[in-house]
């Protein structure tokens, strides 16, 4: 088994002192686990307050950008967790993931939360993709 944590270059980096991407190689295959994801624009400040839907856009498109960079697609995916600061817009982020995801789904966790860490967030989603040895 190896593990590997990393930034890519030309990804997302992060706002904080963690790390993006941890990916471990099983041999027959690779676990890539996210860090959570929120939209960020160039300031390293919130894109789009307050907007659920170009929020989560935003987020889908950094986390393609990290998976690409291990090897792996959107396709890959096997569980998302997502972090909404008010459920009542949970709807709107169902719709831009639809776009995002096809059969077969991958598992799922939705919660309610009182505050993201960067005022004007409203979501954060974390993914584990899977990808077979190459």
């Amino acid at each position: 088994m190896q593990i590997t944590i990393d930034n890519p270059e030309g990804a997302a980096q992060p706002a904080g002192p963690y790390s993006q991407v941890a990916r471990i190689d099983l041999g027959t295959g690779s676990l890539i686990f996210l860090s959570g994801q929120v939209a960020l624009d160039d300031n390293n400040d919130a894109a789009f307050p307050g907007d659920m839907a170009a929020q989560a856009e935003s987020i889908f498109q950094t986390i393609s950008d990290l998976l690409n960079a291990h090897g792996a697609t959107l396709a890959d995916i096997v569980n998302v967790r997502s972090f909404l600061t008010d459920m009542s817009q949970r709807a709107e982020y169902s719709r831009v993931r639809a776009r995002y995801f096809s059969e077969p789904l991958p598992t799922s966790t939705t919660v309610e939360v009182s505050k993201l860490f960067k005022d004007g967030a409203v979501i954060e989603i974390e993914v584990v993709a899977a990808i077979p040895s190459r």
